[in-house]
């Protein structure tokens, strides 16, 4: 039994401690953004008190799972959570109830669970399970339509619940898949992905699809190692292209003409591209690099005519309406921006080192909406300052960093993998939330690891950093 005691000494207690801390840290900060004169942290009448029974109930689990359940148990166990948390999403579009806009929670009695989060987990253990079999490879096609079946299918369903802010953490995975082995092409191209739509609602169609050529131009020319031709080439097209509306605008042009600029560039290029696809295929099926860049050119050329569809149909009004505050469409502080404007007031007004606990005065009056759970890092730099909130980023850097090094020595690729996936759902969390709340990103309901109110996030966070210890934790006795 002694010999048992003195094992767990050996857990990662920077990891253990760095939790508590920022559980504890944040249930604090809870009550400071509701409480009343007189009140008491424990009434769980309150939110804050609700959130104790949270903690209580995250921390049991956790000791759970590090002391009685091996290590083992999750990789036989990843499917049956899999198919239990499809079901979940797939009940909560069924019988979800509404909250700010989107239908992505059940209700069981008093309590609310938001099944979302808890498919991160899920998507994690099965992800882990597929990519750590003997002789996986992200070079082979149908391990990559396996991997991106497996993300899709919880990322679409999540975004029928209208929970959008929980489909982007879904990124994350796509820098796991990076580190297993996957081409970084697929992160270049996310990236671009983000440059269209961007371009396509601040500026047009043809505009986003005039830029999406001339990067296609040059990167097609400068694998091939013809820089000048390449140069060339795109400057000449885009000297073209830019001269192309003008053209379609002269008064007999346009008396003929039924469409856009825009339409007739996606037609043309659009046209090229199937030819060149076929091409490469039938005659010159080894040059895969040249095929696969014509049919990333033409969805992409899709994807910019989709864009405005996507954006005014599918789209939320308020979701809309944050991503136009972000982009600088609207300028509107008192509507729209008001919740972004509230937040800047209250971090700036924070200064070095805080106004001191329970002493914020736009915590305590209320004037960012949704303090306790999205703007929670609102009264950190209100109340803590500057100070408190680098402390908090240090505890979750090394909660993240250290993730990855315990991964990186892990030995088995189970391990790693589901310590990658760990890892990059708290950092995207901490990136998105953060940066919605100093103006960095478009504001969008996502939580702040165990520091948020929600009992969903804090337990479904608590778990998966659980099962990161006690696998790597049993991994280190073998």
């Amino acid at each position: 039994m002694n010999g048992r005691r003195n094992s767990y000494r050996n857990l990662d207690w920077t990891l253990i401690v760095s939790w508590l801390v920022l559980v504890l840290f944040g249930w604090i900060n809870i009550y400071s953004v509701l409480h009343t004169e007189g009140s008491i942290i424990f009434d769980i009448s309150q939110k804050y008190g609700m959130h104790f029974i949270w903690i209580c109930i995250s921390v049991t689990a956790a000791f759970f799972i590090i002391r009685v359940i091996p290590a083992g148990f999750w990789q036989s166990f990843s499917w049956i959570a899999y198919g239990g948390a499809i079901l979940l999403l797939m009940a909560t579009l069924v019988l979800g109830i509404s909250s700010h806009g989107s239908q992505s929670w059940i209700q069981i009695g008093s309590f609310r669970l938001q099944p979302a989060e808890f498919s991160k987990i899920a998507t994690a253990l099965a992800l882990s399970t597929v990519m750590s079999k003997y002789g996986f490879t992200l070079k082979n096609m149908s391990n990559i339509l396996k991997v991106a079946a497996l993300l899709l299918l919880p990322m679409a369903l999540i975004l029928l619940e209208k929970e959008t802010g929980s489909v982007l953490v879904y990124i994350g995975f796509l820098i796991v898949l990076y580190r297993e082995g996957m081409s970084g092409w697929i992160i270049s191209i996310g990236f671009l992905i983000v440059l269209e739509f961007i371009l396509t609602i601040i500026t047009s169609p043809y505009v986003a699809m005039v830029v999406g050529i001339g990067i296609f131009l040059l990167i097609y020319f400068f694998k091939e190692d013809r820089y000048l031709l390449g140069l060339l080439v795109t400057a000449l097209s885009m000297v073209l292209l830019g001269f192309f509306p003008k053209l379609l605008a002269i008064d007999a042009v346009a008396a003929v003409n039924p469409f856009p600029a825009e339409i007739w560039v996606a037609v043309i290029a659009g046209a090229v591209s199937i030819f060149f696809i076929l091409r490469f295929t039938i005659r010159f099926a080894r040059r895969k690099f040249e095929r696969n860049a014509f049919i990333v050119l033409l969805c992409g050329i899709l994807f910019v005519l989709s864009v405005q569809f996507f954006y005014n149909k599918v789209l939320q009004d308020h979701q809309r309406n944050r991503i136009d505050v972000f982009l600088g469409l609207v300028d509107d502080p008192k509507g729209i921006g008001y919740n972004l404007n509230q937040s800047k007031i209250a971090i700036g007004s924070g200064g070095m080192f805080g106004k001191g606990f329970l002493n914020g005065t736009q915590t305590s009056l209320g004037y960012v909406p949704e303090q306790e759970t999205d703007f929670i890092f609102c009264t950190i730099g209100e109340e803590w300052g500057f100070v408190g909130a680098l402390l908090v980023l240090a505890l979750y850097l090394t909660i993240i960093g250290r993730i990855v090094v315990l991964a990186d020595k892990a030995k088995f690729a189970y391990t790693r993998i589901f310590g990658y996936c760990v890892a990059m759902c708290i950092a995207l969390h901490v990136v998105i939330n953060i940066g919605m709340t100093i103006g960095l990103m478009p504001v969008i309901g996502i939580p702040l690891p165990f520091l948020s109110y929600g009992g969903s996030a804090l337990l479904a966070f608590s778990v998966m950093l659980a099962i990161f210890i006690k696998l790597e934790f049993d991994g280190r006795k073998v």
